[in-house]
């Protein structure tokens, strides 16, 4: 037996011989690690390195670090749009030593198109904390002769299929925002997906695509040099960063709200006291204006709140996109 084992039995020895201690020695080892922060926790990222969901987590992750007095690093486990990431993390011990920063499509999106998901991100993951909430802007390639969304819905009616939209790929937000306006709106358009928003971006400044819709933290700087033009955030007011962009109700497509977040889970079933301790440390990093400050950078907005108003927002979000998706299948 070492020292450690033996000190370890003198001090559960101690706390039984008190009336309080009783109880706590009767705990199995466990249940005192989980009341404890691990000295690492990985902050695991569904999604490649330099992409958004990985710059919001790596922006995040030293504030996070600082207010929960321990490392915080992230940890890309990039595929299946953000499912092998959240897989991860609901296979991993619940005790906060590996945390998933997931964004919303891999919660409520991936369970309604991919036909063999590995987990329930509603039943196989604990809610801890929103971190972030965003919007996206309706962008078109310079050439195309329509100048807002009516033109472009009436554009696309005379051209049935041939208007062609790109995305991150199947079953990604911006395909499903797609999808969404053709079931609104009644016009067919050609979804073409991409590895990814870049290059479905690059596509349509080159015009092999005639649309998509992005996040406006990437798409800004390519409408402010004018080699995209936009039509509309998809958001139910404005954005900020775009003021003169109207939404999409403005449009005339009523009831087009469409957004996207980020937020902080961790296994299921870890311990309560456990994750509202990591929670009120995201809460009170979210308070600082100089992270506020840099999420308005980056095209994000602060989104703070207790483990209700994410796991609920989760819900509604997923019977939304459940409607859109219907008929798609990504794998």
């Amino acid at each position: 037996m070492t020292s450690i084992d033996l000190s370890r039995r003198r001090l559960m020895a101690a706390l039984a011989a008190t009336a309080g201690g009783a109880a706590l020695a009767a705990l199995p080892h466990r249940a005192f690690a989980q009341q404890q922060l691990p000295p690492l926790i990985k902050l695991v990222v569904g999604y490649s390195a330099g992409g958004p969901v990985d710059g919001a987590a790596r922006l995040l992750a030293p504030g996070l670090s600082q207010e929960l007095g321990t490392q915080v690093i992230v940890d890309n486990r990039p595929g299946a749009s953000g499912s092998l990431g959240g897989d991860a993390v609901a296979k991993a011990a619940p005790d906060g030593a590996m945390l998933f920063f997931g964004a919303s499509p891999t919660i409520t999106i991936n369970p309604n198109v991919q036909r063999k998901m590995a987990f329930d991100p509603m039943k196989d993951l604990t809610p801890i904390a929103p971190l972030v909430d965003y919007t996206n802007v309706l962008v078109i390639n310079n050439d195309v002769p329509v100048r807002n969304v009516a033109e472009l819905l009436a554009y696309a009616k005379t051209r049935p299929g041939k208007v062609f939209y790109g995305s991150a790929g199947v079953g990604a937000s911006n395909h499903l925002s797609g999808a969404l306006l053709e079931k609104m709106t009644g016009v067919q358009l050609t979804h073409v997906p991409y590895k990814g928003s870049a290059p479905a971006l690059a596509d349509v400044m080159g015009g092999t695509v005639t649309m998509m819709f992005d996040i406006i933290a990437t798409s800004k700087p390519f409408i402010q040099t004018g080699k995209v033009r936009a039509l509309a955030v998809t958001s139910r007011q404005r954005n900020r960063m775009l003021p003169d962009v109207p939404t999409m109700i403005e449009s005339g497509v009523p009831g087009y709200d469409v957004g996207g977040w980020f937020g902080l889970y961790g296994p299921a079933r870890m311990d309560a006291a456990l994750a509202a301790r990591i929670n009120a440390a995201a809460q009170k990093m979210l308070a600082r204006e100089d992270i506020a400050h840099r999420l308005r950078e980056q095209g994000y907005d602060v989104w703070s709140g207790g483990a209700d108003l994410l796991a609920s927002k989760g819900q509604s979000d997923r019977r939304l996109w459940a409607t859109a998706s219907k008929g798609i299948e990504a794998e």
